[in-house]
């Protein structure tokens, strides 16, 4: 691998994939997003001062020639795409705007690549939300089951994507982890927010009174397993990234309470449940440990104290930030 093409590199896991590159490879990065780069507690990549990353703002939806372009003037040998519309709940409010990117812009964007030799993995970063409530261990050949907009929108691209690798040979490698957690992490999801919220004094809001169970996984551990999917990961495969059990919602928000030393009866409250919330997330990671040699490494307590240590040391800029989430149509 020497030259590295990250779409989405803005987002969460994008950026801590850029720094995973600089920090473990030799590598050049090539960033794309449709946004300017955010302020740099939010962009892990940003500790590094070097001449192989170098930044483009381009939307897949609007400036996809110029993305080929760029493709074809740097011929990276690997693509990882995380460009997404990636929220659940806002997802029912103009379904039609995750279907364009999730879906209509993959299709796009991939039927321009299935002809490029340059391009050795095409790395397409999914989600098990495809599978609709993971009420037990999940193979990879499970049948997809969504149960939002978000999900269909994911589960139509990937299935387009599947269809590129079976009739022109397209180099896909599929990766589904579960709910990624980690510092500079958006604000509004759960760790984070539930962190931000008790400083601030305000009450957490369990939706459902948090029954959801989700499979937290650490995201280096991701990271680490993308790369190896790189690596040695099989053409046309799903890998599946994901812890060995999963946690209730009102667990983790009790381990936070926990760890901050306030009562979680006192900083929390129960509101409805979002519409068309899967009950549990817990898949199988077997593929990758056998495969990939892939394994978790840290532990969801630790990962905890990792956010509360960067909340806190990030305090004076992140106090002034959104809490909420802002959709960019």
């Amino acid at each position: 691998m020497e030259k590295v093409a990250v779409i989405g590199s803005n987002s969460f896991s994008g950026s801590h994939f850029v720094d995973f590159i600089l920090e473990e490879t030799d590598a050049k990065v090539i960033g794309i997003s449709r946004s300017l780069e955010k302020h740099p507690v939010f962009l892990p990549y940003k500790r590094w001062k070097t001449k192989r990353f170098k930044f483009y703002q381009m939307d897949i939806n609007k400036d996809l020639n110029h993305i080929i372009e760029l493709f074809d003037r740097e011929r990276p040998d690997v693509i990882v795409n995380f460009a997404a519309q990636s929220e659940v709940g806002p997802s029912w409010k103009k379904p039609e705007q995750w279907f364009r990117t999730n879906c209509l812009g993959i299709v796009k964007l991939t039927y321009k690549l299935k002809d490029k030799k340059y391009i050795e993995k095409y790395v397409q970063i999914s989600s098990p939300e495809v599978y609709g409530t993971c009420d037990r261990i999940k193979e990879t050949n499970t049948y997809y089951d969504p149960s939002t907009p978000y999900a269909a929108s994911k589960a139509a691209g990937d299935l387009f994507l599947f269809v590129l690798a079976k009739n022109f040979g397209f180099p896909l490698v599929m990766i589904r982890s579960t709910n990624v957690y980690g510092p500079h992490q958006q604000l509004f999801k759960i760790i984070p927010r539930s962190v931000i919220y008790i400083k601030s004094g305000r009450k957490i809001p369990l939706h459902g009174g948090g029954k959801a169970v989700k499979s937290f996984i650490y995201i280096r551990d991701v990271c680490d397993g993308i790369y190896r999917a790189i690596e040695k990961g099989k053409i046309g495969e799903i890998y599946h990234f994901s812890p060995p059990r999963g946690y209730s919602v009102r667990n983790i928000v009790e381990t936070i309470s926990k760890k901050m030393g306030v009562k979680f009866n006192e900083v929390t409250e129960v509101v409805s449940e979002r519409l068309g919330q899967d009950a549990m997330y817990v898949i199988d990671s077997r593929k990758a440990k056998n495969g990939l040699g892939w394994r978790p490494t840290t532990p969801i307590d630790e990962g905890i104290d990792q956010i509360i240590e960067w909340v806190n040391s990030n305090w004076k800029v992140i106090a002034h930030q959104p809490l909420e989430y802002i959709h960019k149509p």
